[in-house]
């Protein structure tokens, strides 16, 4: 088990975000407990600033977590993109640090743009997931 998969318990959640498309539509309906963007933070997946530029913003993060309110379905729905991305990406680089790395550096094959700038939209992750299945078939990229 990948290091983010451990830190996204329980498993439930992992498998949804990898494998069980309606298994992802019911947790992201349900909203996603904004503890699990604590964690992300804590542990070195995201910053703040990423939090707010691709997932909610700190006043409505601040909010949610004042109220012990999950993150609203459209919160969960971005927050499980950034997810699915950060999974692929521990996955085919076989290490937290170098998936990072690679995240948070320009890629030529994505037209010189940094993969974790790219999502924040649906067609930037799709994009980014190209590029990482690509690399896990040997495809340089």
């Amino acid at each position: 088990m990948t290091a983010l998969a451990k830190l996204l318990r329980p498993a439930a959640t992992v498998r949804a975000l990898k494998e069980s498309a309606l298994g992802l539509v019911a947790l992201v309906r349900q909203g996603l407990p904004t503890t699990l963007v604590d964690r992300l933070i804590a542990n070195g997946w995201l910053t703040m600033h990423d939090v707010d530029r691709l997932v909610v913003s700190r006043r409505t993060l601040s909010h949610r977590k004042h109220h012990r309110q999950p993150l609203s379905a459209d919160e969960s729905d971005r927050l499980a993109r950034v997810l699915r991305v950060l999974l692929l990406a521990e996955e085919t680089f076989q290490s937290p640090d170098k998936a990072l790395g690679w995240l948070r550096r320009q890629n030529r094959a994505l037209q010189g743009s940094v993969p974790l700038e790219l999502l924040d939209t649906g067609g930037g992750a799709r994009a980014v997931e190209t590029v990482l299945g690509r690399l896990a078939h040997g495809v340089y990229a």
